[in-house]
């Protein structure tokens, strides 16, 4: 019945069509225009934008545009990909590593900063959102984990951005595992 009283859509998102599996550790409710999603490790809210419906079965969630302009057929995709991620997150906490190289360079965790020493004459201090745990080990590994993706995702951007590396030796804050392709220095280069 509902199916019929919407517009024909075409070219619909691929990702968008795919349902989110709920397991059975997670709850997804919706409110008005407000999806929260809670499991084991907390709990997450989500703002629906307009001409976006969002239908909850058992075992799954299904997200629907009610129109075919560009911008709710951007946000059918986005808003999809954001409950599935918060889905996970519940269930297991994101986590991003990161680590620092250069003499001297270190960081420390106190309350809800962190205190960076990275090559200049001041430290450079970061917040740490509420919901979001910061573990240095060495001083120079640091693991960014929480239950909200994009908030991981921004502190740690946040504290590699303090002192990206540099690509003649590579000092800096960079992510574990990242690949910094290091330039020749002058001295290698050779003279005709």
């Amino acid at each position: 019945m509902v199916a019929s009283l919407l517009p024909k859509l075409t070219n619909m998102s691929k990702i968008g069509k795919q349902p989110v599996q709920i397991p059975a550790t997670v709850n997804v409710t919706q409110i008005d225009k407000q999806v929260k999603v809670s499991g084991p490790e907390g709990e997450l809210y989500l703002r629906l934008p307009d001409k976006i419906k969002v239908e909850i079965k058992p075992g799954q969630v299904l997200i629907t545009p009610l129109s075919s302009d560009k911008k709710t057929k951007a946000n059918h995709g986005t808003i999809r990909a954001h409950i599935n991620n918060m889905v996970t997150g519940v269930q297991k906490p994101w986590t991003k590593q990161l680590e620092i190289r250069g003499t001297g360079y270190k960081a420390s965790a106190t309350g809800d900063k962190i205190t960076l020493i990275v090559g200049f004459i001041h430290p450079v201090d970061i917040a740490i959102p509420p919901g979001i745990k910061v573990q240095i080990d060495d001083e120079t590994k640091i693991t960014v984990s929480g239950v909200d993706k994009t908030m991981v995702g921004q502190l740690a951007s946040n504290i590699r951005k303090a002192k990206k590396p540099e690509p003649y030796q590579g000092k800096g804050i960079r992510y574990v595992d990242e690949y910094i392709k290091i330039k020749p220095g002058k001295a290698a280069k050779t003279t005709v």
